[in-house]
C-alpha cells in the first residue's frame, strides 16, 4: 500500500484532491500565525511542524507524478484562462519536495543559530517571514499563469530581502547586501513582468498552457522576441546568472546561518526552474532565435561562469564567500545543460539541481555549524576541524568531494551525464570546460580540507601544545539535519534512479512539447 493510498483509507479523501492549494496556502497562512504567536521558541516549533505537513503534502504530489502524470489544477473550480490553475508535473514535483525539505532541514538545524545570531524580539517575525519565503517558492514552482509565477516570484523575494536583513545583528553588511540584492531583484522581476505583459499583448491570456498552444502555432513576431528577452534577462538576474550574479556573494556570505543554507538550496534552483518552464514549455525550444541564444549567449556564459567564479572562489578567505562564488559556478553546469537543448542535456542540468541542492546545503550547515562553535568564518581558522569537532569536519568533506565530483558522491553522477550529454553534441570544449571547473574546485575544497586535517588547531592560552585538542560538541538536531544531506549527497550515487528518473521524465517532457 503506498502513501496515498494509506492517506485516502484514513479518510483523508479531500485533503488529497486539495493538495496542490494546500502545499502552497498552509505555510503562506501559518507565516502570519507565527508572528502572532509572538514567543520565538514557540514559533519555531510551529514553524517546524508546518514545514513537516508542508513536506507530507509535497511527497503527495511527487508520488502521484512519478509515473509521468501530471495534475491540473483549478482554484476555486473556475477553469482557465478565467481562473488561477496549478500545474504539477514530474518537472516542478522534485522541485517542490526539494524546497520544502530543505525548509523542515533548515528549521531543524536552524534554531541554535537563531538564537545567536537574530534579537529575541525578532525570533517571530523571522519564522513568520521565513514561511512566506516557503510558500512563495512552492508557488512560484506550481503556479500554470504567467502573473501568478510572478506574485510568488515577489513573495518569496521580499521575505528573502527581509531575512538577509536580519543578519545585522551578527554583521553590520547584512544591511548593504540586503539592499543590493533589493535593487538587482527588483530590476530582474521588473524585466520579467514588462516581458510576462509582453506576451499577453500578443497572446491575449496569462495562463501558461494556453500560452504556448498560441505561439506553437504562430511563427512569432517582435513582440514575442521582446519578451522572450525581458524573460530570460529578468530570470537570469534571479537565477545568479553569469554575469548577473553580483548580489549572491554578499547575500550567502551576510545572511543569517539559517537562511543560508536554506537559499543555497533552494532559490537559485527555482529561478532555474522558471527559466526552464518559460524557455521549454512556453516559448518552445527549437525556435531560431532561442537556438541562438542557447548556442550563442547561454552556453558560453555558462562555461565562463563555471571557470571564471571557480577562480573566483580559489582566493576567498572567507569561508561563505567561497561557497557563493563557488554557487554561481555550479549555477553555470545546469545552465549549461540547458543550452544543449536536448533531453539528455536538460536531464543532466535538472539532476545537478538537486544534487548541487543537498552538498552545498550541506555545506553551509558544517560552516554554520563550525562558527557556532568555535567563532570560524575564514578559510584559516578552519585549521584542525577534524580533531575540535570531527563529525562537522567529517561532513564537510563528503559534501566538498560531491562538489568536485569524485567518484562515490552525487556530484560525480550528475557531472558524468552531464559530459555524456554534452560529446553527444560534439562540444568538446565544454567538456574542457566542466574539466578546468572542476581542478579548480579541487583547489579551494582542498584548501578547507586541508585546514582541517594537516594543520593543528590552535592552542588555548591556558593549554600546553602537547595537550589534546578540546572536542566541540554540536547540537544534536543540527548534526541530524546535516547528516541527512551528507548522507543524500552519497546515497544517490549508489541509487539515483528517484532524481534521475523524474528528470528524464521532464526532459522528456519538455523536449516533446508536452511540458503544460
Amino acid at each position: 500500500m503506498n502513501f496515498i493510498e494509506m492517506i485516502t483509507n484514513a479518510g483523508g479523501g479531500h485533503l488529497l484532491a486539495n493538495a496542490p492549494a494546500l502545499v502552497v496556502a498552509i505555510p503562506l497562512i501559518a507565516g502570519a500565525v507565527a508572528v502572532v504567536l509572538g514567543h520565538g521558541k514557540l514559533a519555531w516549533v510551529w514553524s517546524v511542524l508546518i514545514a513537516l505537513v508542508t513536506f507530507g503534502f509535497s511527497l503527495i504530489l511527487l508520488q502521484s507524478v512519478l509515473g509521468g502524470e501530471t495534475i491540473t489544477y483549478a482554484m476555486g473550480n473556475w477553469p482557465a484562462p478565467l481562473g488561477i490553475t496549478y500545474h504539477i508535473d514530474a518537472l516542478n514535483a522534485l522541485l517542490i519536495s526539494l524546497v520544502s525539505a530543505m525548509a523542515l532541514l533548515a528549521l531543524l538545524y536552524g534554531w541554535p543559530m537563531v538564537e545567536r545570531e537574530i534579537d529575541p524580539k525578532k525570533h517571530a517575525m523571522f519564522f513568520g517571514t521565513f514561511l512566506l519565503c516557503v510558500g512563495g517558492l512552492i508557488g512560484v514552482a506550481i503556479a500554470g499563469d504567467a502573473f501568478n509565477v510572478f506574485v510568488f516570484l515577489e513573495v518569496s523575494s521580499i521575505s528573502t530581502y527581509v531575512l538577509v536583513a536580519m543578519g545585522a545583528q551578527k554583521n553590520r553588511q547584512a544591511l548593504t547586501a540586503s539592499f543590493n540584492y533589493l535593487i538587482l531583484g527588483t530590476i530582474g522581476a521588473t524585466f520579467f513582468v514588462i516581458g510576462v505583459g509582453l506576451l499577453y499583448m500578443a497572446t491575449g491570456t496569462l495562463n501558461m498552457a494556453d500560452i504556448s498552444r498560441i505561439l506553437a502555432d504562430s511563427e512569432g513576431n517582435r513582440v514575442v522576441r521582446a519578451a522572450f528577452a525581458f524573460i530570460v534577462i529578468g530570470l537570469g538576474l534571479k537565477t545568479a546568472m553569469f554575469p548577473l550574479h553580483t548580489w549572491l556573494p554578499n547575500a550567502y556570505t551576510f545572511s543569517p546561518s539559517m537562511i543560508g543554507v536554506f537559499l543555497a538550496s533552494t532559490a537559485t534552483k527555482v529561478a532555474f526552474y522558471i527559466l526552464i518552464r518559460f524557455l521549454f514549455s512556453v516559448f518552445h525550444a527549437g525556435a531560431s532565435f532561442e537556438t541562438a541564444m542557447f548556442d550563442f549567449v547561454l552556453a558560453p556564459m555558462a562555461m565562463v561562469a563555471m571557470i571564471v567564479c571557480s577562480v573566483q572562489a580559489s582566493f576567498q578567505s572567507d569561508v561563505r564567500r567561497l561557497l557563493a562564488y563557488s554557487s554561481v559556478a555550479q549555477v553555470g553546469y545546469m545552465l549549461l545543460g540547458l543550452s544543449l537543448g536536448t533531453a539528455a542535456g536538460l536531464a543532466a542540468g535538472l539532476l545537478h539541481m538537486f544534487n548541487h541542492a543537498l552538498m552545498k546545503g550541506a555545506l553551509f550547515m558544517a560552516v554554520g555549524l563550525a562558527g557556532l562553535g568555535l567563532g570560524i568564518t575564514r578559510v584559516n581558522e578552519l585549521r584542525g576541524l577534524g580533531k575540535t569537532m570531527p563529525l562537522v569536519a567529517a561532513g564537510l568533506t563528503v559534501a566538498g568531494l560531491s562538489l568536485i565530483g569524485v567518484p562515490l558522491t552525487a556530484g560525480f553522477i550528475s557531472k558524468y551525464y552531464l559530459v555524456i550529454a554534452v560529446l553527444e553534441r560534439g562540444w568538446w570544449w565544454a567538456v574542457v570546460a566542466i574539466v578546468v571547473s572542476s581542478v579548480l574546485a579541487i583547489f579551494y575544497v582542498g584548501r578547507m580540507i586541508e585546514a582541517m586535517y594537516l594543520q593543528n588547531p590552535p592552542t588555548p592560552s591556558a593549554a600546553h601544545e602537547s595537550d589534546p585538542p578540546i572536542q566541540v560538541r554540536s547540537p544534536v538536531l543540527s548534526m541530524a539535519a546535516l547528516y541527512v544531506l551528507v548522507i543524500g549527497s552519497v546515497w544517490f550515487f549508489f541509487d539515483p534512479s528517484l532524481p534521475k528518473g523524474l528528470a528524464d521524465t521532464a526532459a522528456g517532457l519538455l523536449i516533446g512539447g508536452g511540458g503544460l
